[in-house]
């Protein structure tokens, strides 16, 4: 079967190329169709084909400013010379649209179309941005949605038909073959040897930072990291900041990533709202146990032994688990070997291939 994985956005995720590779692998001819800008500068894994169709002009502009306004009048060419090219394929699986007013119209006509949800709904929506995400779905023959939560969201609230729903997990992220070992960023390689808590990722409101930081006050004898780019003022949390935190806000290449994991006993993700979470399967694929705050599909990880749920918002809730969790080594350690598990259960590529490909087929 050929098939078309297409992101247009400007980052390629590691989800990405981990499901372009299990589809290869399962036996499908996949090309992803993704943008000109480089992935962690490391060679995504082998068995499919890379289309870079997206921001070719874009990709060389240096001012971040100007390259948002390109890419902008970029997108719609993009769109249309990528219909042409969709001819190919038996089926298209986008897994991001960046103009959802407008992508709709876009679309490869005469072909399986679908779509993963990966956020159901805008978390920071735009005027008009929630309808228009309504529409769009419409013009799907199938929507993937990572657990039973997203299913719910899309049907009671967007009044998606059931049928049209189909949920299949997020599968484990681990490091791509071949990506170069790498140690600790330098901001952080000699941090001792106490229990250390990580904060993964982009930083940003809905991620909960400010409700660990609260949990975090008196916190003895561990360190908590917060590491990721910024997409938020942090001067107010950083100067209220309680003792043990340090801060590391920049690019973190996926080598330090994956440091960070197997340096980490525990780490947090506080969200106040999500459906998943890239960072808690690559803490799954490191072995490195989850705190989690109730939401989205967390709690479907907390299931599988590898993470500890708590109320979203609760700070005190969330000290308890912290104490719990940092005095007992020993729980620790058997959630790490639940995390093991689901990397190689529930949440490994090759059952997620199959799953994905039979929807394929089912459409054809």
């Amino acid at each position: 079967m050929r098939v078309h994985v297409v992101d247009p956005s400007a980052y390629t995720p590691p989800y990405d190329h981990a499901l372009c590779a299990a589809l290869g692998a399962a036996g499908a001819e996949v090309e992803l169709h993704t943008s000109r800008f480089a992935y962690g500068g490391v060679a995504p894994p082998a068995g499919y084909a890379r289309r870079e169709d997206f921001y070719s002009v874009a990709a060389r502009v240096r001012n971040q400013r100007a390259r948002r306004a390109v890419k902008l009048a970029e997108h719609l060419p993009d769109m249309l010379r990528y219909r042409h090219t969709a001819r190919a394929a038996e089926a298209v699986h986008f897994q991001w649209l960046t103009l959802q007013h407008l992508d709709g119209r876009l679309l490869p006509p005469d072909r399986p179309l679908v779509l993963t949800a990966h956020d159901v709904l805008p978390r920071e929506p735009r005027p008009g941005q929630r309808e228009a995400q309504r529409r769009l779905y419409e013009r799907f023959h199938a929507i993937v949605v990572h657990g039973q939560h997203g299913r719910t969201r899309l049907v009671r609230e967007l009044g998606v038909e059931d049928e049209r729903v189909h949920v299949i997990p997020h599968g484990v992220l681990a490091p791509w073959q071949g990506a170069p070992e790498r140690p600790l960023p330098a901001e952080l390689e000699r941090a001792g040897k106490e229990p250390v808590v990580l904060f993964f990722g982009l930083l940003r409101p809905y991620k909960g930072l400010d409700v660990l930081l609260d949990a975090w006050r008196g916190v003895q004898g561990a360190q908590l990291w917060i590491v990721g780019m910024p997409r938020m003022g942090l001067a107010p949390l950083r100067e209220t900041a309680p003792a043990g935190v340090r801060w590391l806000t920049r690019f973190v290449s996926d080598g330090e990533m994956h440091a960070l994991l197997r340096r980490a006993s525990l780490v947090a993700l506080p969200y106040r709202e999500i459906e998943q979470s890239g960072v808690a399967f690559a803490a799954l694929g490191a072995g490195t146990p989850l705190l989690l705050s109730d939401v989205g599909g967390f709690p479907d990880i907390a299931a599988t032994g590898a993470a500890r749920t708590f109320p979203a918002g609760d700070a005190l809730a969330l000290r308890t688990k912290l104490d719990e969790l940092l005095g007992d080594p020993a729980e620790l350690e058997r959630m790490a070997t639940a995390a093991r598990a689901a990397a190689a259960g529930p949440y490994a590529w090759a059952p997620i291939a199959r799953r994905t490909l039979a929807l394929y087929e089912s459409l054809l």
